[in-house]
């Protein structure tokens, strides 16, 4: 059994024109929300073996402080610049060559592809994965090079303004 979570980063900030899209920061709206879903994540007792995110500011800071709520140490998240203005398919390989030891997964990174991936990889469609959002799906294979095509079953999709009971 293998599970995924797609975090998109937390909302940005347009604040700074001068700065590259990479180097947005994030909001006040972007770190309040940042709060309640780490709070979400702390409460179902998410545990991911590993967390792999974007180094682009906006998503390694919601990467941070995703970690640092649910106890994970921040020394062992990997950065990879693939993730940053990558498409779905690159996103699928880079899951499928997640070690299998791992059983639990956090890839933190950018729209379209994390939307597009989520609706490739699940049972269920969605819209959009929108800033903040998590998308967990759970997979009934051995190794994660065995995703593909609607192979996991959504486990659940919270997103700011729409938290579990």
């Amino acid at each position: 059994m293998k599970t995924l979570y797609l975090v998109r980063h937390a909302k940005s900030s347009w604040k700074y024109p001068e700065l590259d899209d990479f180097e947005r920061p994030l909001n006040r709206r972007g770190r309040e929300s940042l709060e309640s879903m780490g709070e979400l994540l702390k409460e179902i007792k998410a545990a991911p073996d590993l967390i792999i995110s974007s180094p682009a500011t906006r998503a390694a800071v919601t990467a941070r402080i995703i970690a640092d709520r649910i106890h994970y140490p921040l020394e062992k998240i990997l950065y990879s610049e693939s993730i940053y203005l990558s498409d779905s398919d690159v996103l699928l390989h880079f899951i499928q060559d997640i070690d299998d030891d791992v059983k639990e997964a956090m890839l933190i990174g950018h729209n379209p592809a994390l939307t597009d991936l989520g609706n490739f990889i699940s049972n269920q469609q969605i819209g959009n994965i929108p800033t903040c959002g998590i998308f967990c799906v759970e997979f009934n294979i051995p190794s994660w090079r065995k995703i593909n095509e609607r192979c996991g079953i959504l486990k659940f999709f919270e997103f700011p303004g729409r938290q579990m009971p």
